[in-house]
């Protein structure tokens, strides 16, 4: 299991016109690797994500999105993300194709892609006006009960990238808190990249046992994982539980940084290009 520079590993396995999965849900955001991919100058992405936020407004607002597949977007506790308004509003700084789930479709979805099959099924989408909207909804009559079920395709992202608190020199990967549906888009995806906190020889080495020494809630083993990448605080203004704290002011300002296209410029210029 190679451990990489991220620079590296998004050189090596993001390309232009790709679907990526950045997931992540409260904490554990992998926004340095969206910055990398900006810095590389990405373009044509289909960006996959159950709750979009800022790192795929910085994504969106700098040109590498074609389209987003989603669920819910906002800046969390604040407001709306202006970048992702820009680019669906007036096509800036690119045009940017939408398509919207509710969160159980999308969850449906990463877990036919990550078990294997070609949809998911769910209750759900009746009596809303999705359907109407989104042609990747369909529905299917169960065999069994002859009850009517939603059906999404599976989401099989060419590379999911997410964040966690550690791995093990073999690859392995493990995390604490609060989850989405991480192991579920590493599982259904063609490549994994994973950045940590910290790289320990053993995780049953003494020391290692993570924050406040509570068990993992999730394990990803190593022959799912492409590449690891220690960048701490890799989930900055987000948090990683028992490490680093999430940037709440952060949050606030980005609804006046990303509000004009000016500000938005020049922040990603100073903090992101030149990083």
């Amino acid at each position: 299991m190679p451990v990489q520079a991220l620079r590296d590993a998004i050189g090596d396995l993001v390309h232009d016109d790709a679907t990526l999965a950045l997931e992540g849900f409260t904490h554990l955001i992998p926004h340095a690797a969206g910055h990398e991919i900006i810095r590389q100058g990405r373009r044509g992405l289909t960006l996959v994500r159950m709750t979009p936020d800022l790192v795929y407004d910085q994504m969106i607002g700098m040109g590498c999105a074609r389209k987003l597949v989603f669920s819910w977007g906002g800046n969390p506790g604040v407001g709306s993300l202006h970048r992702l308004r820009d680019a669906v509003e007036r096509d800036w700084p690119a045009k940017l194709e939408l398509e919207e789930h509710s969160h159980a479709g999308m969850a449906a979805g990463y877990a036919a892609g990550a078990s294997g099959l070609p949809f998911g099924v769910l209750r759900g989408y009746a009596g809303t006006d999705l359907p109407a909207h989104n042609t990747r909804i369909a529905f299917i009559t169960c065999p069994f009960t002859h009850e009517q079920l939603a059906a999404v395709p599976a989401i099989t992202p060419d590379v999911t990238i997410i964040h966690a608190q550690q791995a093990d020199t073999s690859g392995n990967v493990r995390w604490w808190g609060l989850l989405g549906v991480q192991k579920e888009a590493a599982l259904s995806a063609s490549a994994v990249i994973v950045t940590v906190e910290e790289i320990v020889e053993d995780f049953d080495a003494p020391g290692t046992r993570g924050p406040a020494g509570r068990e993992p809630v999730a394990i990803l083993p190593a022959w799912t994982v492409t590449a690891i990448c220690h960048v701490p605080n890799g989930a900055h203004p987000s948090y990683s539980a028992g490490y680093t704290r999430r940037d709440n002011a952060f949050y606030k300002q980005w609804d006046s940084i990303s509000r004009e296209r000016e500000t938005f410029l020049a922040w990603m210029q100073k903090h992101v290009m030149h990083a």
